[in-house]
């Protein structure tokens, strides 16, 4: 039975098909869309919760899990709702235990592509504020510089285009929102950031509007686990540069003579 390429969610013009980008014996990875929730099974104050739509896309017999023999399918690390990009899941229990020790163990090397306002001065620098939840908004972080959690991202400048810039962003923890914040700390706040933006008024009424949030998980490197060898699962990056004007469109094509 061929496999699709796709993991296949919902029926009708609600149909949604998320990409495949890697899969072996014990994992499968997609490229997340935006607007997606990783909570559990059972939170289901929300239609897009990501581990409950693909769980009973199993459950109901799906073909692209049918095909694959798939029982079993949950995610071993988070990405924001509006965050997009590569996203690993595991196959069985043991596996999720064992690639969730990867994470927590630091051995797993998580690359984005964030776009953001303004030109940073330096071509590469750290953050390493400490992070915890601001007790003032649900579901928000702060930065504790007293009883925060230890937190470090690294970041590379590739591009400016006007008043916004494609920074290269690879967090070495993995605290919740944790670039978003620290590009904030950097001066630099994520274009289209509801959070964490270029002040809450400006995000909400402009940015938002007019921009998805401008963070994309391109690239996720390990060493398997299992079989010891070198895995690299990459994310396109085209579309999410062309949004935001760090790729231009192609030329139209022209008939000779």
């Amino acid at each position: 039975m061929p496999r699709t390429p796709f993991v296949d969610l919902g029926y009708g013009r609600d149909r949604t098909r998320i990409p495949i980008l890697y899969e072996d014996t014990a994992v499968l990875a997609i490229d997340k869309p935006a607007g997606w929730l990783l909570v559990p099974f059972s939170w289901q104050r929300t239609e897009r919760n990501l581990q409950a739509a693909i769980t009973s896309s199993i459950a109901g017999g799906e073909y692209w899990a049918q095909s694959r023999g798939l029982k079993f399918l949950r995610f071993v690390h988070r990405l924001d709702g509006e965050t997009t990009g590569v996203l690993l899941f595991a196959k069985s229990l043991g596996a999720v235990e064992t690639y969730s020790e990867l994470f927590e163990s630091r051995q797993m090397r998580k690359t984005y592509l964030a776009v953001v306002r303004g030109v940073p001065r330096q071509t590469s620098w750290n953050c390493r504020a400490k992070l915890s939840p601001d007790p003032q908004m649900n579901g928000r972080m702060r930065v504790d510089s007293r009883g925060g959690k230890e937190a470090e991202t690294q970041f590379l400048l590739l591009q400016s285009v006007g008043d916004c810039s494609l920074v290269e962003a690879t967090p070495v923890t993995g605290r919740t929102h944790q670039i978003r914040i620290h590009l904030r700390e950097s001066g630099h706040p994520v274009v289209g950031d509801p959070l964490y933006g270029p002040g809450t008024d400006e995000s909400r009424a402009g940015l938002r509007r007019r921009f998805p949030l401008g963070l994309r998980s391109v690239r996720l490197t390990y060493t398997d686990p299992f079989r010891q060898r070198p895995v690299d699962i990459q994310a396109p990056d085209e579309r999410f540069l062309r949004a935001f004007g760090f790729l231009q469109p192609d030329p139209p094509m022209t008939r000779p003579g």
